[in-house]
C-alpha cells in the first residue's frame, strides 16, 4: 500500500461552439478546438508529460539533457464518432513514440528510458485502462 499522498485535479469546461471547448483549471483556463482539436490537444499532453518526466529522471541520473525532441503518430477512424456503423473502436488504435534526445556526456539512456516509461504518468493513463464515469446533472 502506498503512503503518497494523492493530488486532485478538478477540470471543468464549457462549450463555446460545436468545435470549441474552453476548459477552466486551477493553473488557467485554454481553448481546445481553437488551435488543435481534441486527439491533437491529448498527443500534446503526453508528449508534454514525457518531456516532464524524461527532465526529472535525467535529473534524478544526473543526466545533462541538451536537447529532447519527441514525435508522436497514431490512427484513429472517425467513422464511430461520426455515428456510422464501425468495427473500429472510436479511440486511437495505438501509440508510436520516438524521442531524439542530446546529453552533456555518455548516459545509459536505455535505463533513463524505462525509468521514463515507468514515471509518466499520462502515459500510465493512455497505456492502462483507467475509469471514466460520466455523470447527468
Amino acid at each position: 500500500m502506498s503512503n503518497s499522498k494523492l493530488t486532485h485535479y478538478e477540470v471543468s469546461a464549457t462549450r463555446r461552439s460545436p468545435q470549441r471547448t474552453e476548459v477552466t483549471t486551477e493553473d488557467g483556463e485554454f481553448v481546445v478546438g481553437h488551435d488543435v482539436n481534441p486527439v491533437e490537444y491529448l498527443l500534446g499532453s503526453l508528449l508534454a508529460c514525457i518531456n516532464s518526466t524524461a527532465t526529472m529522471v535525467a535529473r534524478d541520473m544526473e543526466i545533462d539533457i541538451e536537447s529532447l525532441e519527441a514525435t508522436i503518430e497514431g490512427d484513429v477512424n472517425y467513422a464511430t464518432y461520426l455515428g456510422k456503423t464501425s468495427e473500429d473502436r472510436p479511440g486511437l488504435r495505438g501509440l508510436d513514440v520516438t524521442l531524439s534526445v542530446e546529453t552533456a556526456s555518455d548516459a545509459d539512456l536505455d535505463a533513463w528510458l524505462s525509468a521514463v516509461e515507468e514515471r509518466c504518468p499520462v502515459s500510465d493513463n493512455v497505456t492502462n485502462e483507467t475509469h471514466v464515469g460520466l455523470t447527468l446533472e
